[in-house]
């Protein structure tokens, strides 16, 4: 499995290290899972921790030690209708070959989730239905 973090996933995971954003980093490993996100998922995070949670930067820059960077092609037709600031993560999980999509965004990502004939093949989940999935 591919998953591809979304910028309140990073966050959360560096800012609870007690919490489900956190186990899944920590089990990728040990399960053979393969992290990926995008620069613009790295830059939103670290602007967000910088600005509510600083002390949690160095866990960030640990976390992201761990986890492939991709960045989507400039081009590219979201395949349902997102707000312009949430496509590049969606085209990013597309074109990395991701095969979810973990988001705490449910407002924007909320109707698509669990769909992935809808999203390019791409299950979008959070962080809690992906382990509820895997009976964890």
């Amino acid at each position: 499995m591919r998953l591809f973090l979304d910028a309140n996933v990073l966050f959360t995971a560096a800012h609870n290290p007690q919490g489900k954003a956190a186990f899944v980093i920590e089990m990728a490993g040990e399960s053979g899972w393969e992290l990926v996100t995008s620069e613009l998922a790295v830059e939103e995070a670290r602007r967000n921790l910088d600005r509510k949670f600083p002390d949690c930067l160095p866990r960030f820059d640990s976390i992201l030690r761990m986890i492939k960077r991709h960045s989507p092609a400039p081009s590219y037709d979201c395949p349902i209708p997102l707000p312009e600031k949430d496509r590049p993560i969606l085209s990013a999980a597309i074109s990395s070959g991701a095969t979810h999509l973990l988001t705490g965004d449910r407002k924007h990502f909320g109707p698509y989730m669990n769909t992935p004939e809808r999203t390019a093949g791409v299950s979008i989940q959070s962080v809690a239905d992906f382990l509820r999935s895997l009976d964890i």
